[in-house]
């Protein structure tokens, strides 16, 4: 599900005034500038004020919020469960009752401009596949985009990333390393790990 113009719904605490725009001057005010009561995009308030008046209308409507992850909202009825992970305006949900989808793609209409995608197949860089015996997350597209996007597309590979007992040692004969691509690597290595398991304590040992 995709939400249209969401940070035009959350409403911001805080004072602030925006110059009138070119085009749009008050010719008896020029001078004058506009309060804002809605977010608007750009501004930093924007994306937790979005946040804020989705979190209070599903917690309002029975959902609970997730205790490690706050945008992930939890609805349960006797022995079915709603799952609503929110990132930003882009929202995925699944239940084991049907019906519950249904009557959620409702809740979300009345409140918000929404437009539902159909069953999730690619999300955040992982791409879903929904067979009878299981879900399967991959991120094989992502793996090509950051293979070719260092330079190491021809590179040879190995069913053992590294040994648990090998012990890191300086290089005092090392030449000059670039720290941004360095950290980019590693970055991008990380987000890999939520369905590479297997090259964890590599990264992390790297990191």
């Amino acid at each position: 599900m995709d939400v249209k113009s969401s940070f035009l719904y959350g409403k911001i605490e805080e004072e602030v005034y925006v110059c009138q725009p070119p085009g749009f001057e008050d010719p008896d005010f020029p001078d004058r500038v506009y309060k804002v009561e809605k977010a608007l995009y750009g501004l930093h308030q924007a994306p937790r004020a979005w946040y804020e008046t989705l979190s209070t209308y599903l917690l309002g409507n029975g959902f609970q919020k997730g205790q490690i992850n706050k945008t992930l909202f939890i609805e349960k009825d006797k022995s079915n469960i709603l799952l609503v992970q929110v990132y930003v305006d882009d929202i995925i949900f699944g239940s084991t009752r049907k019906e519950m989808c249904t009557e959620f793609e409702k809740m979300m209409h009345k409140k918000f401009q929404t437009s539902f995608i159909g069953e999730l197949i690619f999300f955040l860089g992982q791409q879903v596949k929904q067979k009878e015996n299981g879900i399967f997350i991959s991120q094989d597209k992502y793996v090509d985009e950051i293979l070719n996007k260092f330079g190491f597309s021809n590179v040879k590979t190995a069913n053992t990333p590294m040994e648990t007992h090998k012990t890191l040692f300086k290089d005092e004969k090392r030449e000059y390393v670039d720290e941004d691509l360095y950290r980019s690597m590693i970055g991008s290595l990380m987000y890999l790990t939520s369905s590479r398991p297997n090259i964890m304590f590599t990264v992390c040992a790297c990191a």
